[in-house]
């Protein structure tokens, strides 16, 4: 017997903006307890950046004057998620995080991306024009 596929329920934007900022702020306590030498500190600054990048330029996209400038905005939320995840894989197997710290933090990243990224796909393959 075939298995359906479950789907999510579609996020509304405000709701996947304030999950954008959850993941921020996470981030930004992960980026706290990291600061102990010099790679931490650098460590720290690369993840804090990427984080926050993700959840400032989604929150520009929402307000796009135009489907051109959401596909734009959402190309640079795509490419801060993806940096965010690599700092934070980097940072779990650099040892300069734990993994426990790391592990929820990595997966949300994923799921952010996943989400990002699907998003942007249909932004871009849905303008006019373009078929």
């Amino acid at each position: 017997m075939a298995q359906r596929l479950l789907r999510r329920p579609r996020m509304e934007p405000k709701d996947l903006k304030e999950r954008a900022m959850r993941f921020a702020v996470n981030m930004a306590a992960l980026c706290r307890t990291t600061q102990t030498d010099w790679a931490g500190r650098r460590l720290a600054d690369q993840m804090f950046r990427s984080a926050t990048s993700v959840a400032a330029n989604y929150h520009a996209a929402c307000r796009a004057r135009s489907r051109r400038e959401f596909v734009a905005k959402m190309g640079l939320v795509v490419e801060e998620a993806e940096e965010t995840v690599f700092w934070l894989e980097f940072a779990s197997r650099a040892g300069l995080t734990t993994t426990s710290r790391a592990a929820p933090l990595i997966q949300e990243a994923r799921e952010l991306l996943a989400i990002f990224t699907a998003s942007a796909k249909t932004a871009a393959a849905n303008q006019p024009g373009r078929r």
